[in-house]
């Protein structure tokens, strides 16, 4: 142990290759770490891109029979039956409005999943990289 001169403390000695074996460790570790971050952010974000996927297709199903049944309601009106056409414009219109709004739905869910590149874990590895190369530098 040595005076350092500039803190008033005792600093330990150490080799170059314990401060080499030292930083292999810790960046395996950081590695590791990124990498667990990386794993855990692509996880989340393909649940939401499933979720909305599956809103987006029941939106599609939705909107099939909510055609179906204004096609109905056209069919029905020409052939001048009130109360059947009347009653299908009502039903498909309703459908139709559902589909809208599951679809909107699906479409924020895959928004919020989409880029699927693990931003946090991007910006942390950025951030340790110029860290590392600053102290470099010193």
């Amino acid at each position: 142990m040595v005076y350092d001169g500039h803190r008033d403390s005792l600093v330990e000695e150490r080799s170059v290759a314990q401060l080499v074996n030292d930083f292999s460790e810790q960046t395996s570790r950081l590695v590791k770490d990124e990498m667990k971050l990386a794993v855990a952010e692509m996880q989340s974000k393909g649940k939401r891109l499933g979720a909305g996927a599956g809103l987006a297709g029941a939106a599609a199903v939705i909107a099939w029979f909510g055609g179906g049944a204004l096609v109905a309601a056209a069919v029905l009106a020409l052939a001048l039956v009130l109360p059947g056409w009347a009653s299908a414009l009502v039903i498909g219109g309703a459908l139709l409005l559902v589909a809208g709004v599951l679809g909107l739905a699906g479409k924020r869910q895959v928004s919020q999943a989409t880029p699927p590149m693990p931003r946090e874990a991007t910006e942390s590895v950025r951030r340790d990289v110029d860290t590392v190369k600053e102290n470099l530098r010193r």
